[in-house]
């Protein structure tokens, strides 16, 4: 297992495992397979669990996993708070307090806030005492490192950055995503100053993997034959020394060892000129499907109607590269959990973008074709609903 520094100079396995999908059977998880899945990680040298409150199962299973085999001082455990679901300032220990006795644990590693939208949303946070409670939690060692998870556009990232002294921060990244969601602007601004940066959706929630055109997977085949589609995916995120922890939702032994294997002797800059190529030619092939050749530069933001044009065209894609499940997450969480909705429909034609966009696109048309194809009645409502939950 190779390991990289946290920003305390701990060390940090630069494979995480993700506790989202744990395998569940009847609605509860399977908690002697998960056991034998977490064992063999931890003895394969992984140490940084993340988990969340709101994955159903997870922060308890994890706990008592730890517990049963007296493995906690062996690990890192990473959970996250729903700092959404928060309507008064007394609800932070609240949660906090359940999520400890969940995991059976007195401390939490590494505490995220879920989600972090905005910078009007960590305002929000700020006025209910967030920066103090923090700052107590610290102080106790209830809470060791502090940091956020956030699924958005590069702009937004890197302002949330340099709202708060944080200690880490955890990014959607893959070799798709380069230049969408905080992409690798929002990677290296994290890395210039100083903070460990965990990765999660590295292979697309598993369609990097199973979900390929073959034009894809022929690049990958003439570069390195034996090599999974996987192993590319994780390798393209290890290659960059930005990159501390990729974290990966293991469901199978043999899916631990594998992994485990290819993080042994995955080091920065070690992919040759001839693999990068292939990357990049299975890139294209994914990107022939899009209906957008967008590139995520950004020369159109920002818009003065605060649409997030490059997002809400990395999501109109997605319904095509990756189904229309993933499109319409994607386009929800960057557009409509924000304190002010930056969707499609907030285009009024001004064509200011389209006078700065290199790629000629007709960017008020394709506005127009993915707010049709992404703003239905879910989307509406489900943004109305979030909006009056987070009280926005």
């Amino acid at each position: 297992m190779q390991y990289r520094k946290d920003r305390y100079g701990n060390d940090l396995s630069v494979l995480g495992f993700g506790c989202m999908r744990f395998t569940t059977r009847a609605g509860k998880i399977d908690l002697k397979k998960a056991e034998k899945e977490i064992m063999a990680a931890i003895e394969g040298g992984v140490n940084y669990f993340d988990t969340a409150y709101i994955y159903s199962g997870s922060e308890a299973a994890l706990g008592e996993i730890l517990r049963r085999n007296q493995a906690r001082d062996k690990v890192n455990i990473a959970t996250k708070l729903p700092h959404y679901l928060l309507k008064k300032p007394d609800s932070i220990e609240k949660y906090f307090q359940e999520q400890l006795r969940r995991l059976q644990t007195d401390h939490v590693d590494y505490y995220l806030m879920h989600m972090l939208t905005d910078i009007k949303t960590w305002d929000r946070l700020r006025d209910m005492g967030m920066e103090e409670w923090i700052a107590e939690k610290r102080r106790s060692g209830a809470i060791r490192q502090i940091g956020f998870s956030y699924h958005g556009n590069s702009d937004m990232f890197c302002q949330l950055l340099d709202a708060y002294d944080w200690d880490f921060c955890q990014i959607q990244y893959n070799y798709m995503d380069e230049h969408t969601q905080a992409g690798v602007t929002g990677l290296r601004h994290a890395a210039e100053k100083g903070l460990p940066v965990i990765i999660m959706e590295p292979l697309r929630g598993g369609r990097l993997v199973n979900h390929l055109p073959q034009d894809a997977l022929k690049a990958f085949r003439a570069a390195v034959p034996d090599r999974s589609p996987a192993e590319w995916g994780f390798r393209w995120l290890w290659n960059q020394k930005e990159v501390t922890c990729v974290l990966s939702g293991m469901n199978s032994v043999d899916m631990v060892q594998e992994n485990i294997r290819v993080a042994s002797d995955c080091l920065p800059g070690s992919l040759t000129d001839a693999e990068q190529a292939a990357i990049r030619r299975a890139g294209e092939a994914i990107n022939a499907r899009m209906k957008v050749g967008c590139t995520g530069c950004r020369y159109c933001m920002p818009c003065p109607h605060h649409v997030d044009i490059p997002g809400t065209f990395a999501a109109y894609n997605r319904l095509y590269t990756d189904g229309r499940f993933a499109g319409l997450r994607e386009y929800f969480m960057c557009t409509a959990l924000r304190r002010n909705a930056t969707g499609a429909s907030m285009c009024i034609g001004c064509g200011h973008c389209e006078q700065h966009c290199p790629q000629g696109i007709p960017i008020r048309e394709k506005l127009k074709e993915a707010e049709k194809a992404l703003e239905g009645p879910i989307y509406k409502i489900g943004g109305k609903v979030i909006r009056k939950v987070m009280k926005y």
